[in-house]
């Protein structure tokens, strides 16, 4: 497992119905100081999803920054990037971590405490918890947790002793407003994606913000 010092708190999810519109998101999210990507395009074609992350990976290690793959593991430990993030209903850690090795970044979808615990006693290297609210980002939405809900699963951690995995807030956070108040709840970052793709220069605003 990674520790929390190789994790920055916010990461960007991409966006584009095509591979130009991708890469140009990425790239303006990375010139505006995002150092954390995550591809993520579930209508791709299979060639186009590879291109679009061969690309990638070049380009964030040109600005120093992390490029993770969602679910794609394999393509994942062909193009050497820094790791994976798994939803519940892809490859499973323990799978990617035989494939891909000790030392690369597994990440890991949660929507419930049950699906947290899951994730830690699966020694994942953080976990995404959401939706915070209602996003077009994704087809089959898991239940909203609003903030609540990340108060009552932070606060379960907590009391259950579980062992400590960095948490990031994801889905619907539309504002820098959102973002301070997830914070208040116990979460360790944000992983942002329409926000962002739509106000690139929000990012330095969103940094400030962050522990």
């Amino acid at each position: 497992m990674q520790t929390t010092t190789m994790l920055v708190r916010l990461q960007y999810i991409s966006q584009g119905l095509t591979l130009a519109e991708q890469k140009n998101n990425i790239l303006k999210a990375l010139d505006a100081g995002a150092n954390w990507i995550q591809i993520r395009w579930k209508q791709a074609d299979e060639q186009d999803f590879i291109r679009l992350a061969q690309q990638i990976k070049q380009v964030c290690e040109q600005f120093g920054a992390k490029c993770i793959i969602n679910d794609h593991v394999k393509l994942a430990k062909e193009l050497d990037v820094d790791g994976v993030h798994l939803g519940l209903t892809d490859c499973g850690i323990a799978d990617a971590r035989r494939l891909l090795g000790p030392s690369k970044i597994i990440g890991g979808t949660a929507n419930s405490l049950e699906d947290v615990q899951g994730r830690i006693a699966e020694q994942c290297d953080y976990i995404g918890l959401g939706p915070y609210r209602h996003t077009d980002t994704k087809q089959k939405l898991s239940p909203l947790l609003g903030l609540a809900g990340y108060e009552n699963i932070i606060n379960q951690i907590s009391q259950q002793g579980l062992p400590p995995v960095p948490i990031f807030a994801i889905g619907g956070i539309s504002s820098l407003e959102d973002i301070q108040n997830l914070l208040q709840t116990g979460v360790y970052g944000v992983a942002v994606s329409g926000l962002i793709t739509q106000t690139p220069n929000i990012i330095s605003s969103i940094k400030n913000l962050l522990p």
